[in-house]
């Protein structure tokens, strides 16, 4: 049979196949062979065993998750501000893994949002604005959602879960217990689980973000960083050098965009601040 893991807790691994909830096993080969299979694997199992992985489309390390269609970043405007820094990191994680990131705004109803509503739809990024008082914005999220993977993530206090359980609560998705699940704490067990959507899709929670590094999820190395941000795009490759790093040349296409409002600067000093880390990185941590 082929399946979807959902769940996976203990050594053992629960696949959904047809509306139905099997409980494998791995092969021990998987473990010579250095394959750890995860939540979101399309795998192939057979009298409670998993015989094979398929290939994945992309691959998160903390919580492990496999084959996202969307990182969803909750975010809100104040209490807690946000770390556009932190964002820019996380979202280049997910443009590196072919993972589309959506940013969605919260706590609009306190303060003023234009700015970063402003940098992200530049930078080509869809965003979503979350305002309990003016509308029920679940069923918009639930469109989103709609016959896709997806993951949750934000800052502990952005309304994450004030959010999922809006979407999901009609459902009896025990949102309000995923993030307890996946572990804020030290002593709190760390696993990752899919719940079915009725309208179609899965949705995983994942920890909160600001406390890891970029690298703890991917390592970028430097050269590949500038396809992270889709901005850059349609001027990379036009800049006088060759090997630009887009950070201080003169004749860079990205600096002069940047000057020319067509990039947003916060953008570009994330960049350049990734750069200098991505930098540091030695051939070993490869």
């Amino acid at each position: 049979m082929q399946g979807i893991i959902v769940k996976s807790i203990g050594g053992l691994y629960f696949a959904e196949s047809s509306d139905t909830i099997f409980e494998c096993k791995a092969r021990g080969v998987f473990r010579k062979k250095g394959i750890v299979p995860c939540v979101g694997d399309r795998a192939e199992f057979a009298n409670g065993v998993i015989t094979e992985i398929l290939p994945r489309k992309n691959y998160i390390i903390r919580p492990p998750l496999a084959n996202l269609d969307q990182l969803i970043f909750v975010v809100s405007v104040t209490e807690p501000s946000p770390n556009l820094l932190i964002l820019d990191k996380f979202i280049a994680v997910a443009e590196y893994q072919n993972i589309e990131p959506v940013i969605v705004l919260t706590k609009v109803d306190l303060e003023g949002y234009d700015n970063i509503l402003d940098i992200y739809r530049q930078a080509g990024i869809n965003v979503y604005i979350i305002d309990y008082n003016s509308e029920n914005p679940a069923d918009r999220i639930r469109q989103l959602l709609k016959d896709k993977i997806s993951a949750f993530t934000g800052n502990s206090g952005a309304g994450k879960s004030t959010l999922l359980n809006e979407v999901c609560g009609d459902f009896n998705i025990p949102t309000g217990e995923i993030s307890q699940k996946l572990g804020r704490g030290k002593h709190t067990t760390r696993h990752a689980e899919l719940y079915k959507m009725p309208w179609g899709g899965y949705i995983a929670d994942t920890p909160g973000f600001s406390t890891f590094e970029t690298n703890k999820y991917n390592i970028i190395k430097k050269e590949e960083l500038a396809g992270c941000f889709r901005e850059f795009t349609k001027f990379d490759g036009d800049c006088k050098f060759r090997d630009c790093s887009h950070t201080k040349e003169k004749g860079c296409r990205i600096i002069e965009a940047v000057s020319n409002g067509d990039i947003p600067k916060s953008r570009h000093e994330s960049y350049c601040c990734m750069y200098e880390e991505a930098k540091q990185i030695k051939e070993w941590e490869l």
